[in-house]
C-alpha cells in the first residue's frame, strides 16, 4: 500500500499578526498566486530554532524589519491541510500542510522601514488592514485558522497607548 497525503507530516511554522500603533494588521500580497489574496507573514521553522526567534527571521526574510513588541502567542499551534491541487507541488511534495505558532507583535518601526524588495521578496505589495478583514482576504484552504487568530488576537487591534 503507497502512502498517502495523509501520512506525510505538517511543515512546522510561525504565523505574525503585526499590528501598528493604529491598531491595524499588516498583510502582503503574495508574489506566487494569480488571485487576489492577502496573507500575515508567516515561514517555516528550521531545526533547533526557538520559535521568536524564527518569528523575527520570518519578518526581517519577508518584511525588512524585525522591529517588533510581542504582545501575545497562542498557546497550541493552528494547522491547515494543503488543497490536493497543490499537495506535491510546494515544499518538495514533503508536508501536507502547515503546523503554525501564531504570535501577536507590535510593530515599532515606521512604514519605510517595511522593504519588500530584499531578502525572500515573497510579497508584491502591502497594506495595513483592520483584524476582521482577515478571514475574507487570505486563500481559502487558510480561512480557517484566520478566523481562529483574528478570534484570539482581535483584543489587541487598538491603538498603542505607548505612541
Amino acid at each position: 500500500m503507497g502512502k498517502t497525503w495523509t501520512d506525510l507530516p505538517y511543515r512546522p511554522c510561525v504565523g505574525m499578526m503585526l499590528f501598528n500603533r493604529d491598531g491595524l494588521v499588516w498583510t502582503g500580497r503574495r508574489r506566487d498566486t494569480p488571485i487576489e489574496a492577502w496573507q500575515m507573514p508567516q515561514g517555516g521553522v528550521d531545526p533547533g530554532e526557538e520559535l521568536e526567534a524564527a518569528a523575527r527571521r520570518e519578518l526581517r526574510e519577508e518584511i525588512g524589519t524585525d522591529a517588533v513588541r510581542i504582545l501575545a502567542r497562542l498557546p497550541e499551534p493552528l494547522c491547515y491541510d494543503l488543497p490536493p491541487e497543490l499537495l506535491g507541488r510546494v515544499w518538495g511534495g514533503r508536508y501536507r500542510g502547515q503546523r503554525q505558532h501564531w504570535f501577536a507583535m507590535r510593530f515599532l518601526g515606521r512604514d519605510s522601514d517595511i522593504d519588500l524588495e530584499q531578502g525572500e521578496r515573497e510579497f508584491v505589495a502591502w497594506r495595513w488592514t483592520p483584524v476582521d478583514d482577515l478571514p475574507r482576504l487570505i486563500v481559502p484552504f487558510k480561512r480557517d485558522v484566520y478566523e481562529r487568530v483574528v478570534a484570539a488576537f482581535r483584543h489587541l487591534a487598538v491603538p498603542d497607548p505607548a505612541s
